[in-house]
């Protein structure tokens, strides 16, 4: 039997090699591979500057909190945030953890990113930042979200953790906005056990991001730094904190896998996208499923199915139809995340109603994508479904 997994290794021996010349050097915490790692990724993306940080999560812990820390702040707590309805609980918690007010806008059912017409209603003159997310490898329409906020004071912060490699009109995706957040985790589009990467070209957030990674400390900041003035004594620039920080930094062997598996990202995205046309050939005007629609050039996270409403299937019989043939799926991603019980935390706001997003909740679901040819996997969830 086919069996159809959510994601699959990208590892070869280039990758068991990279390990072993870690072990060899006997230094595992973060140092030189690391380093060239993120000089690597800013190369790739086209961005100044790279941090690589422990996950995903902890980029958009730390790019939240360099924007209170820079000489002028850009954001305080209490100040309006806009969020789409739909997106991992990672992206909202550490704006939640700084004091912002979330005000949560639909998604658009097709897209699976921001229902336009619904964000331009939620901006207002109390709000200080969107972020915005690109779900499943699929960009948002910059050019529309940028007209929105032309002559006004928004930051656009930018969760392009299920994205990597997405483009909209021939630029990366996750340089769009003040910072832009990445994640290299096992079922993303290349992986080093646990990672995640911060990019900017502001040099003063830069900065601050290399402190708040590493406890706080100025140990890993230039002799030149907008934080803090540096003196030339090393002994008491070692434990000289000066920004309530963490330590999220990733180890030696993620930074040296990731050297390995970025040579491999560009002919994994071509395969993706190769996956994704037959998957649209298959399933584009299926009559019980909506699927993505593409902006840009995807990176294809995934494969959302979303039942139609005129289909008369229901989503618990197709799960454990799809469970039966060893077809892996889940939720996408939260489905309408302000259902969840942790909001009773939040201080937040629903904009309007969350039509589309309790839609998908209720109705939708994914099956995974990979860098290797899924063409078999594909035809058989076509005829599963069918």
């Amino acid at each position: 039997m086919i069996s159809y997994p959510l994601a699959t290794s990208t590892w070869d021996e280039k990758e068991l090699q990279a390990i072993q010349s870690v072990i060899e050097r006997d230094m595992y915490t973060m140092g030189s591979s690391v380093a060239q790692f993120e000089k690597d990724f800013s190369a790739f993306i086209g961005r100044k500057y790279s941090v690589m940080v422990s996950s995903g999560s902890t980029a958009n812990l730390i790019a939240t909190a360099a924007l209170f820390y820079t000489k002028n702040p850009r954001l305080k707590r209490g100040d309006e945030v806009i969020v789409p309805a739909v997106s991992w609980s990672t992206t909202y918690y550490p704006l939640y953890q700084y004091g912002l007010k979330l005000k949560f806008v639909d998604i658009d059912l097709e897209t699976l990113n921001y229902d336009l017409e619904a964000l331009k209603s939620a901006i207002t003159d109390q709000t200080k930042m969107i972020m915005v997310v690109n779900l499943l490898g699929n960009s948002n329409d910059f050019d529309v979200i940028n007209a929105m906020i032309k002559n006004k004071n928004i930051l656009l912060l930018e969760d392009n953790c299920e994205s990597m490699g997405a483009e909209y009109k021939d630029k990366q995706t996750g340089t769009f906005g003040i910072m832009g957040t990445f994640s290299t985790f096992f079922s993303h589009h290349m992986a080093t056990m646990e990672g995640g990467f911060v990019t900017t070209d502001d040099e003063e957030l830069y900065h601050i991001l290399l402190s708040l990674r590493a406890h706080g400390w100025t140990r890993n900041l230039p002799k030149e730094n907008y934080v803090s003035n540096k003196s030339d004594d090393w002994f008491t620039e070692s434990f000289r904190f000066v920004l309530p920080g963490y330590n999220v930094r990733p180890v030696e062997m993620s930074g040296a896998v990731g050297i390995e598996q970025l040579k491999k990202l560009p002919d994994f995205l071509v395969q993706r996208r190769k996956n994704a046309q037959l998957f649209n050939q298959l399933f584009k005007n299926h009559s019980d499923f909506i699927i993505q629609k593409e902006i840009g050039s995807s990176s294809w996270f995934g494969f959302s199915l979303i039942l139609k409403p005129t289909s008369k299937l229901d989503r618990k019989n197709v799960v454990q139809t799809l469970m039966e043939h060893k077809i892996d799926c889940r939720p996408i991603v939260t489905g309408n995340f302000t259902r969840n019980e942790v909001m009773k935390y939040f201080d937040y706001e629903i904009h309007r109603k969350l039509h589309n997003a309790d839609y998908l909740h209720e109705k939708g679901l994914f099956v995974g994508n990979h860098q290797m040819n899924l063409e078999q996997e594909i035809r058989f969830l076509a005829e599963v479904l069918q």
